[in-house]
């Protein structure tokens, strides 16, 4: 199965997706980005796009990545990714329930002022590209095509996580750590993924 969670920028995709990942023993996080970041720095100025979405290797190669995980891989592949053109949805997601393998989709919903509040958490201001595309996303992930939507303004990660594995009936591992561990780790997951050269 793959789980692709969806949400604007600063929804908290990557944090809920490492902590499914920590307790849903045989799981593994996709992250389409590293692909897009590929390509990005691999084509010449001149064919360059603003956002690496618009180019179609990338949507073929996430759609490919995820095939071939999929049939080599005996486990759950957590997708981080934010994704609101129906098209590109339909070319990757479509395309692989069209084959037979099953993607289950969650859209990470919040309202601005969250939004904000989480974009600054991570040293993304007003004025940042992720704020900006903020009312695109939201307006895109109000799609039906972008179900199950899960309003998330007054859940914590474990209220999110808890809720796409009740209604994925899976069973999730116990979470024994204090309160200080689990901020290192959250700490750790947002610094490795803070991208310092795009």
């Amino acid at each position: 199965m793959i789980i692709w969670i969806n949400g604007a920028l600063g929804a908290s995709k990557t944090q809920t997706s490492f902590e499914l990942h920590r307790r849903i023993p045989q799981s593994y996080v996709f992250d389409p980005e590293n692909a897009g970041y590929y390509i990005r720095k691999n084509v010449p100025p001149q064919a360059a796009r603003i956002d690496f979405q618009d180019f179609p290797v990338w949507r073929e190669t996430v759609y490919g990545m995820l095939k071939h995980i999929n049939a080599e891989y005996n486990g759950m592949i957590i997708v981080p990714m934010t994704i609101v053109n129906p098209d590109y949805f339909d070319q990757i997601i479509g395309r692989l329930r069209h084959e037979g393998i099953m993607v289950r989709h969650f859209a990470l919903c919040a309202s601005k002022e969250v939004l904000l509040k989480r974009l600054r958490s991570r040293g993304d201001g007003r004025s940042s590209w992720a704020a900006h595309q903020m009312d695109r996303c939201i307006q895109g992930l109000s799609n039906p095509i972008f179900h199950k939507h899960l309003y998330t303004d007054s859940m914590t990660i474990e209220d999110t996580v808890e809720s796409i594995a009740a209604d994925l009936k899976i069973q999730l591992t116990a979470d024994n750590r204090g309160t200080v561990k689990k901020a290192w780790d959250r700490f750790r997951i947002k610094l490795d993924h803070i991208r310092f050269f795009n």
